[in-house]
């Protein structure tokens, strides 16, 4: 990375607190850090930091309460959970809430750092991505507001990541996309970075949840198997 970025690393747990940051400072990092959640909350609202580590099981107030919080002040606060467990629900949960991307602890050195340089770059689609689309069955969905329609009622509301993986693949519906290609494009992961991560299986499944909830099998979103994901669409009107 070549511009200095401050990270604000929440963590209790001191050996894990002092080992991200001299990992990170070592990697050209600017790095303050909490030890407990009220502090973090209070530094996180306050310190205008580029990238906040999270852990998840914090002394008085939980990651989850300051993720909630940080987004409602910031929508675009870039945020990584730092989680030891390891189950979807608890993923699910702290990506609903506007976490960018977790880590599950134990972790590696390289991979955590591949994630914070993925999530900093911010990854920009090289296509123009559309902002409304209809999906096969007469579903709308609107990018600017997050929000997916039918017949005038609202059927969802997607986060920004979510919103994302449905625009990358509405722009892509000629052909499988892999979910190699959406940590490239939607997550910035560069290529063959081969990351440690089920974060897009958890979001096709979370989307799959908010437009399809009462179907035992996906009609919309489509696993092609060896190649990747699929999104049915209708032409535009």
């Amino acid at each position: 990375m070549t511009n200095r970025y401050r990270l604000l690393i929440i963590e209790d747990e001191e050996p894990i607190r002092v080992g991200l940051t001299d990992v990170l400072v070592f990697h050209g990092f600017d790095v303050d850090a909490a030890a407990d959640g009220r502090d973090g909350l209070h530094k996180a609202l306050t310190g205008g930091f580029d990238l906040i580590l999270l852990d998840l099981m914090l002394p008085g107030v939980d990651g989850y309460e300051i993720c909630e919080r940080v987004r409602a002040r910031d929508p675009e606060q870039p945020i990584i959970m730092l989680t030891a467990r390891g189950t979807d629900e608890d993923i699910i949960r702290g990506l609903k809430l506007g976490a960018d991307d977790y880590v599950a602890k134990p972790f590696s050195v390289a991979q955590l750092v591949l994630r914070v340089q993925a999530v900093l770059r911010r990854a920009r689609p090289s296509v123009d991505l559309p902002v409304r689309f209809r999906l096969a069955g007469g579903t709308e969905v609107d990018a600017e507001n997050l929000q997916a329609r039918r017949d005038g009622a609202r059927v969802a509301e997607l986060t920004r990541r979510e919103m994302a993986v449905l625009q990358y693949l509405a722009a892509h519906t000629e052909r499988p996309v892999s979910a190699e290609e959406l940590l490239q494009e939607v997550w910035g992961y560069p290529k063959q970075a081969n990351p440690e991560t089920r974060t897009v299986a958890i979001h096709i499944a979370k989307l799959r949840r908010k437009l399809e909830p009462d179907r035992a099998e996906p009609t919309l979103l489509l696993t092609v198997r060896g190649a990747g994901y699929r999104l049915r669409t209708e032409p535009a009107p």
